[in-house]
């Protein structure tokens, strides 16, 4: 959440810092800021609107300068404002920007306050600007490796003086942040797609790090202090992943990239072998005999589907838990289980602080399934699997999720070869349908028009439920995610067998119910829930299967998948799912890459 872009260069840096910003803005679009140094003086632009806004302020004003900062803001202290947008000033002398919280700011704000200092905004971050100008005394980096020590929190800043042209500070603690090296200019950012075309030699901060950039030299020192090189990797951030093309939005491209997406997350899996998730993971598969998922959002639901699958095809235990509520109850380690964290940027805060919990707890066999290889969740854990969704632009995530089940049943059937439990016939059975998914994707798809005729019906809703059974009970509640998410319908998922033990009492004839109908052993079961809607005037949107014997009639309205696809199903019944949200979005006006009060990267708790 919330993005960051810093330079400090030979020539004028606003445009880097604002084509930056744009690509950057799906991390946070409540307000922006940029500040620069200009003729010894800190000058800078706000906006509470999107960065093209800002971009016409600084142009029309003729904001330009060496040395600069620029951030755009998903609100956490304070409503969107122009006063609570970044950069923040301390007495015209010190500009920051930041993202994450500070839990300590108000015992900050105090002692601050009684020096004198005088808070224009309702930020935290204002605290950290002021905390910075108090201890400064002629030497930036020193004082900032100073000012981080009083901070409790996950934080990225980046800060530069009005008396120290050609610098820029940034410092890390639980919330990305990384360096681009250039010729004779140095950069920061939240990630290295905002430097794209810019540089593509890249410096991953660990936790802890200080990083002095200036002109000609990038200098480091670890959270003792202690000056350390980090490696510079070369990272090709190719700024066509980020670009629409004959797309309306960033959402719909990325629902029609998934057969690619799908296609290169499965590249080269020829065979089922643990080597798939690293050089160590033959000898961790045989030790554990238990598995914990640790997920938020849609990837605990991805977590959910895998829970069914690994039980299934592996016959392990496992448990799937919300990351944000694992960390904070008292729990029972198994020191034999392997820890499975899933999250599409890899820099997730409550994941990431979920996983070193459970490792604090004696558990240290952990696995991620992640998007970015190298994110802190790929460093943090044993073994890994990079899916290769690519760029996810769209808060509401799909790709992403949808490379995830596929990457979640690879880990399935690996454990379950790792126990002897699956045999030559069902691996050679399990990849063909694998290999197979990224058609039988591009079949639903087509689906489109029949799903666009259904979202004019549900753009009139307020609410929605949505069912399912079995493995496709997650898939009901991803579905309701994403319909409330850029619709801003009120959605819920049940299994549908729950429907008698309470939401049966809010279906009428204006409650849609969507129903996930494949066909496999709980169809009849599912038919005889969606009779007990249909008993209470519901009217039910039903996506089967081809086979599944489900007929349109009054109330009854179904869309028809072109095959089932046995215990795959789940990626695919999630497409249409995700169409119908996008579609039902686009006819109720909303903005369906950047919803309301929502962002794509939380990297705050």
């Amino acid at each position: 959440m919330c993005g960051i872009v810093g330079a400090v260069a030979q020539r004028n840096i606003t445009p880097i810092l604002l084509e930056g910003l744009k690509r950057l803005e799906y991390r946070g679009y409540d307000s922006c800021g940029v500040a620069l140094h200009v003729d010894g003086k800190l000058q800078r632009s706000r906006s509470t609107s999107r960065v093209a806004e800002l971009q016409a302020q600084t142009e029309q004003s003729g904001l330009a300068g060496f040395t600069g900062i620029a951030h755009t803001r998903w609100a956490t202290h304070g409503v969107p404002s122009s006063a609570n947008a970044h950069p923040h000033f301390s007495r015209e002398r010190i500009a920051l920007v930041h993202n994450g919280i500070i839990e300590n700011h108000e015992e900050l704000r105090a002692e601050l306050s009684a020096l004198g200092y005088v808070f224009e905004s309702q930020t935290d971050t204002e605290v950290i600007a002021h905390l910075v100008d108090h201890m400064y005394s002629g030497d930036l980096f020193e004082t900032v490796q100073l000012a981080v020590k009083r901070l409790t929190g996950a934080f990225a800043i980046a800060v530069f003086c009005q008396d120290e042209p050609h610098r820029v500070v940034g410092a890390r603690q639980g919330s990305p942040l990384i360096v681009g090296v250039g010729q004779g200019e140095n950069f920061l950012a939240s990630d290295a797609m905002a430097l794209a075309g810019t540089t593509d030699q890249i410096i991953y901060l660990e936790e802890g790090d200080v990083v002095d950039l200036q002109l000609q030299r990038v200098w480091i020192v670890d959270a003792e202090g202690k000056q350390v090189q980090r490696e510079v990797r070369t990272v090709h951030a190719h700024t066509g992943a980020a670009e629409l093309g004959p797309y309306r939005h960033y959402m719909q491209k990325e629902i029609f990239e998934q057969p690619r997406a799908l296609g290169d997350t499965l590249e080269g899996v020829t065979a089922i072998m643990p080597e798939l998730f690293g050089d160590k993971a033959y000898g961790v598969f045989r030790q554990i005999d238990n598995v914990l998922i640790l997920a938020c959002g849609t990837s605990y639901y991805a977590g959910m589907t895998a829970k069914y699958w690994i039980e299934s095809i592996a016959k392990i235990p496992v448990n799937v838990e919300i990351a944000s509520e694992y960390r904070y109850r008292d729990s029972v380690p198994n020191p034999s289980s392997l820890v499975v964290t899933i999250s599409q940027s890899g820099e997730t805060a409550d994941t990431l602080a979920a996983l070193k919990h459970a490792r604090s707890l004696g558990m240290p066999h952990s696995l991620t399934i992640c998007n970015v290889s190298t994110s802190a969740m790929v460093r943090e854990c044993e073994l890994s699997y990079i899916t290769r969704a690519g760029v996810e632009v769209g808060v509401a995530s799909t790709k992403a999720f949808t490379t995830q089940l596929a990457a979640l049943f690879l880990l399935a059937l690996t454990l379950a070869q790792s126990k002897g439990r699956l045999s030559d016939e069902q691996e050679a059975e399990h990849i063909k349908a694998l290999r197979h998914l990224p058609v039988a994707v591009s079949a639903v798809l087509a689906l489109e028009p029949q799903i666009i005729a259904w979202s004019e019906e549900f753009a009139r809703k307020e609410n929605a439920l949505f069912l399912g059974r079995g493995l496709h009970y997650p898939i009901a509640l991803e579905g309701a995610l994403k319909l409330k998410e850029i619709s801003y319908i009120h959605a819920e998922a049940y299994p549908a067998g729950e429907l008698k033990h309470g939401p049966l009492a809010l279906v009428t004839k204006e409650m849609p119910v969507v129903t996930v109908a494949p066909k496999d052993a709980l169809i009849e079961k599912l038919k005889s829930n969606m009779q007990e809607v249909r008993a209470r005037g519901g009217e039910l949107y039903v996506f089967a299967d081809a086979d599944s014997r489900i007929t349109s009639s009054e109330g009854v309205h179904v869309i028809r998948l072109p095959e089932h696809y046995g215990q795959l199903s789940p990626i695919l019944h999630t497409v249409p799912l995700q169409l119908l949200a996008y579609h039902t979005a686009l006819a109720r006006g909303t903005d369906v890459d950047k919803p309301r009060n929502l962002a794509k990267s939380v990297t705050v708790e």
